[in-house]
C-alpha cells in the first residue's frame, strides 16, 4: 500500500491510542508499523501469544484498556484473518501461524466476562475468497465467535 506519512498537520485520531490494544498481529505494513510506534498503540504479536499465553496476553491487555476507568465500556473489532487461515481461509489477508480455535474463543470469552464489553464486530469474513467448504467453516467459526462475544462460555 502507498499510504500517507503523518504530519503533526494531520487531525487528531478519533480513538485515543491508549484505548486500542491489537491482539495476535503477525503481518504488518510497513506503514501500519509506523503508525502504531507514532501512536503508541498497545499490541501483542503471535509471539508474544506463544510466549506468554493468550491468557496472560489477554490480562494484560484489559489491564491496560481498564487501567484509568476499570468500568469504561469496551468495543472489540475481531478481524477474523487474526485466525490461522486453516481454519479461517475465507478472508483477505489468510497468513499461516494465526490463533488457533480456542485461542481464537478465550479472546472473544474473556472480552466477554470482562463485564465490559458494550458493541463488537467481525471483520474481513468474505465466503467468495475460498472454496464452499472454506466459506462455511469461516462463517461457521464467525458465528462461533460472536456467541462467545455475547457471553456464551464453556460452562
Amino acid at each position: 500500500r502507498d499510504w500517507p506519512k503523518y504530519t503533526d498537520d494531520d487531525p487528531p485520531p478519533r480513538l485515543q491510542p491508549e484505548s486500542i490494544v491489537y491482539v495476535g498481529l503477525r503481518d504488518v505494513d510497513p506503514l501500519e508499523r509506523e503508525a502504531i510506534a507514532r501512536l503508541g498503540i498497545k499490541y501483542y504479536t503471535m509471539y508474544d501469544v506463544d510466549r506468554l499465553g493468550v491468557g496472560e496476553v489477554m490480562e494484560r491487555a484489559m489491564s491496560h484498556l481498564l487501567r484509568s476507568d476499570p468500568n469504561r465500556p469496551l468495543h472489540v473489532s475481531y478481524d477474523i484473518d487474526a485466525v490461522d487461515p486453516r481454519l479461517a481461509p475465507a478472508t483477505g489477508t489468510a497468513v499461516r501461524g494465526g490463533l488457533t480455535y480456542r485461542e481464537a474463543h478465550y479472546i472473544a470469552e474473556r472480552a466477554a466476562a470482562s463485564g465490559n464489553l458494550c458493541s463488537a464486530d467481525l471483520v474481513e469474513l468474505n465466503p467468495t475468497l475460498s472454496d464452499e467448504t472454506g466459506a462455511e467453516d469461516t462463517v461457521e467459526l464467525g458465528m462461533q465467535i460472536v456467541t462467545s462475544l455475547m457471553g456464551k462460555s464453556i460452562i
